[in-house]
């Protein structure tokens, strides 16, 4: 795991948040700014407002890195409820009763083998899609015709772990769902009721797993609040560091010289041969392990691409390579809190 000190000064790091069902993703971002008192924060992949589960928040400096982790692979727990359409695909919308008979557990079983791996998928009508500028949902909400394309997503695993047939004309299953960054479990569940001849929608949703952070670690709201009654500073206990779950980027460890070249926004030739180094990005740690940029190879040498140390207290360090590095300043707005990603369920 990497060094906590490569927080940096300041709020700078990463919050895996428990959203409890009910406030949007924007919602908890906006609470976790105020908390904070911190501007610059986002989040790496919407929940909806029903769902619950894991929300990585990113904070400060580490708003930079959100983008390698829009990707990542999600897990869910997801409760399918038979015998009923949804307008949403989900519990909010309205309910029109299934025309078939409602399925067994060996036939939804045979109907999940059949959806796993590479499929193709049509987003539900109410999504954060954008449509010429608008997001899906509010021309659905509209009373707008909603046709959005179908598109390939991967599902790794889909397994039914529950089954309550205590109601034997609406069963309910419960899935666990592994699947590529993008996909809509309402989709899922839409899809896998139509398998089965009849209809589902999606009853509950724990995202429990996005990437690196995982369930386990996510902190209730309620224990944020409490932790920063007294100020902002207490959230330190909580952050994770801004390079976590970057394993994908191996670490060259930079002398006290390259820091302050990197810092200067200048390339860099390290110890370590750039032709050992086969990724597209590395991490570039001080010698205390502290993280100073993420850089680029560049022939034999390596370009900052973001730098997170400090130089004469501007943080992220000046450009000093002009148009030849990448560099990337600190943004001045926060990251989107609904970013361009689809994996809005």
């Amino acid at each position: 795991m990497a060094d906590h000190r490569s927080r940096g000064p300041g709020l700078d790091g990463i919050l895996v948040v428990a959203k409890p069902p009910g406030p949007t993703s924007h919602d908890v971002v906006a609470l976790i700014r105020r908390l904070a008192a911190t501007r610059r924060v986002g989040h790496g992949g919407t929940l909806d407002p029903f769902a619950s589960g894991v929300l990585p928040v990113f904070l400060g400096r580490a708003t930079r890195v959100v983008e390698y982790h829009l990707r990542d692979r999600k897990q869910y727990r997801a409760t399918v409820c038979f015998g009923a359409s949804s307008t949403t695909e989900d519990l909010e919308g309205e309910l029109t009763p299934a025309a078939g008979s409602a399925p067994d557990r060996a036939a939804v079983n045979a109907a999940l083998a059949a959806m796993t791996g590479r499929i193709t998928q049509r987003p539900p009508a109410y999504s954060a899609i954008k449509v010429a500028g608008r997001r899906a949902y509010a021309l659905a909400r509209a009373g707008q015709q909603v046709e959005l394309e179908p598109r390939e997503v991967d599902i790794y695993r889909l397994d039914l772990v529950d089954w309550d047939e205590a109601d034997p004309d609406r069963p309910i299953a419960i899935l666990e769902v592994e699947c590529s960054a993008g996909t809509y479990v309402r989709a899922l569940a839409r899809d896998l009721g139509a398998a089965v001849g009849n209809a589902a929608y999606l009853g509950a949703l724990e995202r429990t797993a996005s990437g690196p952070f995982i369930v386990e670690d996510a902190i209730p709201l309620d224990r944020i609040r409490s932790a920063t009654a007294n100020g902002p500073d207490a959230l330190r206990t909580y952050l994770l560091p801004i390079d976590f779950g970057l394993d994908a980027f191996p670490v060259v460890s930079l002398e006290d010289v390259e820091v302050a070249a990197v810092t200067r926004g200048q390339l860099v030739r390290p110890a370590v041969p750039i032709g050992a180094i086969d990724a597209a990005r590395v991490r570039l740690v001080a010698r205390d392990g502290s993280l100073v940029a993420i850089a680029v190879p560049m022939g034999d040498r390596l370009a900052p691409d973001k730098v997170f140390a400090s130089v004469g207290g501007n943080p992220g360090g000046p450009i000093g390579a002009g148009a030849i590095l990448a560099t990337e300043l600190d943004p001045p707005e926060a990251v989107d809190p609904d970013p361009a990603s689809p994996d809005d369920d």
